[in-house]
């Protein structure tokens, strides 16, 4: 590991020093400045020339300044002469525009992936994309990597420590789309079942039920979803999860982006227990039960420098 260099710009400070404190590396110096005119500048004093370099930056609030970082900072380090620069986006924002859903809409999910490309990057690991056709969109190779065994390694002790047997335990997707989502979380649950949200969108932001697919009565629910925004799909699909006779809910989220007023409608709601992973840092979170991907990182660039294979366990497949 004598030729890597790890970054990290404004999104991921915490967790990029607990990557580096794993590995045993010291940590780059980065600098950014944002001028009064709203300009960005990032770039790191030292020498990179022949490093193999990483970057750890997600795109979250505010998404277009943290994504402006990182291309500025990008750019530098290629003309430094860097020999490799791998990015580490835990959360990529931008990802829910992955198409054309009403005409005159772009696909900026695949904007966002041509300008990293175009500013010369060798590699990209993310974690949970919210769907699987965006690692297509980048020319460079993607590891998306999963949170489900954090998750599932959570769950197992915590309902252990509750005295819950899993057979009693039903993981709900919210939505058609985090079919998946569940199925990989109940596999990691003994004797789990499955059940499913139908769910509409009358507006952005804005969730409705119509009906849940599956036995949630006298069972206790586990929600598993992506990405927890304004908090509206959840605090929907747990009150018609209760509604149904389900003995507790709790909720499982990737990335925290909590909008203002998640936080607010979250407290109104029947969860009893929120985990999330710090794919996106927060000051402080209440009631919410934050997890680390910093080993699953480390793991991952260890075994790229040292020209290993990721474990499949790891890895999202859908």
């Amino acid at each position: 590991m004598e030729n890597v260099k790890i970054f990290s710009l404004t999104a991921n400070p915490l967790l990029a020093k607990e990557v580096c404190s794993i590995l045993g590396i010291k940590q780059g110096i980065s600098e950014v400045t944002h001028f009064s005119d709203g300009e960005v500048m990032a770039r790191s004093p030292e020498s990179v020339r022949g490093n193999i370099v990483y970057v750890i930056q997600s795109t979250a609030t505010p998404a277009a300044e943290r994504l402006m970082e990182l291309l500025v900072f990008i750019d530098g380090i290629r003309n430094a002469k860097a020999k490799e620069i791998n990015l580490v986006i835990p959360y990529y924002g931008f990802c829910r525009q992955d198409r054309v859903a009403r005409p005159g809409e772009p696909i900026t999910a695949k904007l966002v992936a041509d300008l990293l490309d175009t500013v010369g990057v060798s590699r990209v690991i993310t974690m949970d994309l919210h769907t699987p056709q965006t690692q297509g969109f980048f020319s460079c190779p993607v590891d998306d990597l999963s949170s489900i065994p954090l998750f599932g390694d959570y769950f197992r002790k915590e309902f252990a420590r509750l005295g819950i047997d899993t057979q009693d335990v039903v993981v709900v997707s919210p939505d058609h789309g985090s079919i998946h989502r569940a199925r990989d979380l109940a596999s990691e649950l003994p004797n789990s079942e499955i059940a499913i949200i139908d769910k509409r969108r009358p507006a952005p932001n804005v969730a409705e039920v119509m009906n849940v697919v599956g036995e949630v009565r006298g069972k206790h629910c586990l929600i598993v979803d992506d990405i927890i925004d304004t908090a509206g799909t959840v605090f929907a699909c747990s009150n018609a999860i209760v509604e149904r006779g389900a003995l507790d809910v709790r909720v499982v989220g990737t990335h925290a982006v909590f909008s203002p007023g998640s936080e607010d409608l979250l407290s109104k709601s029947p969860i009893v227990d929120m985990v999330v992973t710090n794919s996106i840092e927060h000051p402080s979170l209440k009631g919410v039960t934050v997890l680390s991907i910093a080993s699953m990182i480390a793991g991952v660039i260890k075994a790229s420098v040292e020209g290993k294979a990721v474990p499949d366990s790891w890895m999202s497949f859908y």
